[in-house]
């Protein structure tokens, strides 16, 4: 063995250690995400598909799995191609219209079987094929569905696979040229294949290659992306009749796929284990981020429900209690719970110290809303304690102002909660940190999108219904 013989084996061992190396550490960093989704039921519920998509690609990098998903038009010839591939009759087809009618999976066995003597324009030999399994996916055409389902269709398809063929006969068509967008979109390498091509004489089968290569695609994809092949040629026989004349008659003749079937291995030897690797992470991450998206929503809610009856609760205590002192400490206790609970909601733990400092801190920031509750509770609630001691006196008719003014006290304890918990939410929800600009911003920031009117509006609606409501259901209590 010479030198540069050496030297390429050599080469050769580092790219497969660090295919290797690139397989086990997205194997981990998925088995890390697949491990602590940490989803509850009402959180997993419609993620079902996803959440078993980070499975499959688990068990796709234990295996160094590639997938292939093949696209084209109505008779094109993919089922055909696939089926040259193999090189026998997996994939069904038709003469008529789209046999294939959903995504169909087959696993293509190859070794080294499949590498023969052939060699390159380089004359050097290929290499040894390293990935243990190829499954091959065919599916429907793509003229056979609407734009909007066909582009979620590649999308979806073209997630999970490594490598993209798209099969054109001919030149190509602006449905073709759409499709083929969106699937470079995906990010996944993409062979375009000219099937077909014993059906054109040499001159226009090159002229169409010539096109499809300057004009129609050169955005899209490179010239050596570019592969022709006659998946199911017709090749015209000579027979000699019974009264020895001779008649030309059309028969199939053998696949023309060697220089697509090189293509496919010369990629996957050399980039196989790195696409499998690099795909998994690009669809787990993707899925990920819905996940989390998901269950932000779903706590974002939770969360909204949790302050909304802190506020509730807080106009309540406020609005039924006439002592000034009792009015502030029953308000704090109450943000001080809702906080709590608030942290367990997040997965953030914290104790009653923790939350009282935490209170302590966003009310210092708040400034204006907080100001305004405490002048409200000590203005509001002896204006509200002489209008509730005058009731025996005026017969009850202070009871009127004296509802009008708990109310609007109440409304704005409530709005101080609601404040309080929008900014502990936001502070939870980002891993209980202030992000770079500190408490002061985000406190300014989230009181600045809040519509103070609407929302006391709507503590002062909930609070009258709350209070009729227990007026009607204890009558004693008017006598």
């Amino acid at each position: 063995m010479n030198l540069d013989q050496e030297l390429e084996n050599t080469i050769l061992s580092f790219a497969d250690i660090q295919a290797e190396l690139n397989i086990r550490h997205a194997k981990d960093a998925l088995q890390d995400i697949v491990t602590n989704l940490d989803l509850t039921t009402e959180e997993r519920a419609g993620l079902d598909t996803e959440i078993a998509g980070l499975e499959s690609m688990l068990k796709k990098l234990e295996k160094a799995s590639i997938h292939i998903a093949v696209f084209g038009m109505v008779g094109r010839g993919k089922s055909s191609v696939l089926n040259a591939l193999f090189g026998e009759k997996v994939f069904e087809t038709g003469p008529i219209h789209g046999v294939t009618r959903t995504t169909e999976i087959r696993q293509w066995q190859l070794g080294k079987d499949n590498l023969e003597e052939k060699k390159s324009s380089s004359d050097t030999a290929l290499i040894s094929y390293r990935i243990s399994q190829v499954e091959l996916i065919d599916t429907p055409g793509i003229d056979e569905v609407d734009g909007e389902t066909r582009e979620l269709m590649a999308r979806q398809v073209a997630k999970q696979a490594d490598l993209l063929l798209f099969i054109v006969a001919g030149d190509i068509t602006q449905v073709e040229y759409e499709a083929l967008s969106h699937l470079r979109d995906a990010g996944k390498p993409i062979l375009l294949v000219f099937n077909k091509i014993d059906q054109y004489p040499e001159a226009d089968r090159l002229a169409i290659y010539n096109k499809i290569r300057d004009e129609r695609v050169r955005e899209l994809v490179s010239p050596k992306e570019i592969v022709m092949a006659a998946a199911h040629p017709l090749v015209a026989k000579a027979l000699r009749r019974s009264d020895g004349s001779v008649a030309i008659e059309m028969d199939r003749g053998e696949p023309q796929v060697d220089d697509l079937k090189l293509k496919i291995l010369e990629i996957l030897d050399k980039e196989g284990k790195s696409l499998v690797a690099l795909n998994s992470m690009l669809y787990a991450n993707d899925v990920n981020e819905q996940l989390v998206r998901r269950k932000m929503e779903i706590r974002d809610r939770s969360a909204n429900q949790v302050i909304w009856r802190a506020v509730m609760i807080k106009a309540m205590a406020i609005a039924l209690n006439p002592v000034t002192v009792l009015d502030i400490l029953s308000g704090a206790g109450v943000d001080v719970a809702m906080i709590l609970t608030l942290s367990k909601l997040y997965g953030i733990e914290m104790t009653q110290s923790g939350a009282v400092d935490l209170l302590q801190k966003i009310a210092i920031s708040m400034g204006g809303i907080s100001a305004s509750e405490l002048v409200a509770n000590m203005g509001l609630s002896s204006v509200k304690g002489l209008l509730g001691l005058a009731a025996p006196a005026t017969g009850g008719l202070s009871l009127v102002p004296y509802l009008s003014v708990a109310v609007t006290q109440a409304a704005v304890g409530g709005l101080s909660s609601y404040g309080i918990g929008q900014v502990t939410k936001t502070y939870l929800a980002n891993g209980a940190s202030w992000g770079e600009d500190g408490p002061k911003a985000v406190v300014n920031h989230i009181l600045a999108s809040l519509d103070e009117t609407s929302i006391m509006g709507r503590i002062k609606e909930e609070l009258l219904e709350k209070l009729n409501h227990q007026n009607l259901s204890n009558p004693k209590q008017q006598n």
